[in-house]
């Protein structure tokens, strides 16, 4: 961290911060940062979803604030957004480190705020005591899991938010209902007609009818760590961030990768596999991403694990590059996936 000669370090303005190396940036403290909503590109991005509100008929705000990750507080209507959507040069930092920025484009944010939204209408207007919201989405009081293990083809909830997100918590299935029954773009009657997951919708809208003529229950702005008491700094943010999305074991053995490499003496004046791995890393990363719905740098550890265990092997390409890189796309998905099912699944909350 940059310090002044006085016994305690002064806060940093914008000005000090912006122009740092990224291993510069990542000693200044979150809360030295002194950012906030007004003036950047989040002001649209709310002033539309509060137009979107309204063009439902709610008056209901959330409360806003930023914070170190998206989150909406137990018990309060506020919104937590990351403090790296409120300055590019955050935002550029945060794809170093973790290989995507979540919400950083307006279209995955306003998914994102949607999904917030309904977290915070869900206690401002304390809906989880409600016998037909708890009897359709679950008991609230469930605890989170570290862990859980999605069903792709599962009907019986909508599909807002990557990860099937909606089938981690009945929180979570109640907040990306109301995000889907917002979007003006959902369609929702014709999207989900026939799924159980209708039913929870034609309630979601009931319900909303109804709290377009009441006043919240709740109506505290309460913040739980706002960016300015944050205390820790930018590298030990990202040290646990990554360690939560990271890969504890890899789901390969050595014979997977027999199967598209070898270390047989015909093969030795080809290109290594590790080599082969490292120059398509970043598009196979990408392509894995969508198609699984998983988090890039969990793909991308994978692939650390791949590429060293390639070296330590000596492994090296047997066909073209072209169709290895098929046939690697296709082995890299499969592991994904299993890594995606073991329950070994990062939540992100």
């Amino acid at each position: 961290m940059v310090e002044t000669a006085a016994s305690d370090p002064e806060p940093l303005k914008a000005a000090d911060w912006t122009a740092l190396s990224d291993e510069k940036l990542l000693e200044v403290r979150m809360c030295d940062l002194k950012l906030s909503i007004e003036g950047t590109e989040l002001e649209p991005r709310i002033a539309q979803l509060n137009a979107e509100l309204d063009a439902r008929g709610l008056a209901f705000r959330p409360h806003y604030y930023l914070s170190d990750e998206w989150f909406t507080p137990d018990g309060v209507p506020s919104v937590a957004i990351p403090f790296y959507l409120a300055h590019p040069r955050l935002a550029k930092l945060e794809e170093a480190e973790m290989l995507e920025v979540e919400g950083g484009d307006p279209e995955s944010c306003l998914r994102i705020l949607r999904h917030e939204a309904g977290h915070a209408i869900d206690n401002a207007y304390q809906l989880q005591r409600r016998r037909t919201r708890r009897r359709l989405f679950g008991n609230p009081a469930t605890e989170y899991p570290e862990y859980y293990t999605p069903k792709p083809y599962s009907k019986s909830f909508v599909q807002h938010l990557d990860h099937w997100y909606a089938q981690s918590h009945p929180d979570e299935d109640f907040a990306e209902t109301f995000a889907v029954w917002l979007d003006p773009n959902a369609m929702w009657a014709q999207t989900y007609a026939g799924w159980p997951a209708q039913k929870k919708l034609e309630y979601m809208d009931r319900l909303m009818r109804e709290l377009s003529r009441a006043r919240p229950r709740v109506t505290s702005k309460r913040q739980v760590d706002p960016l300015r008491r944050l205390k820790k700094t930018l590298r030990e943010h990202y040290r646990g961030k990554r360690e939560h999305y990271g890969l504890d074991h890899p789901d390969f053995y050595d014979s997977d990768l027999l199967n598209l490499f070898s270390d047989a003496p015909q093969y030795a004046r080809n290109m290594s596999a590790a080599r082969f791995v490292r120059r398509i890393r970043r598009e196979v990363r990408g392509t894995v991403a969508s198609f699984t719905d998983s988090y890039q740098y969990t793909i991308d550890q994978l692939l650390e694990k791949i590429i060293e265990r390639c070296r330590e092997l000596n492994l090296r390409l047997t066909e073209s590059e072209a169709s290895t890189k098929i046939d690697f796309m296709v082995f890299l998905t499969v592991q994904t996936m299993n890594y995606l099912h073991s329950g070994r699944h990062r939540v992100a909350l």
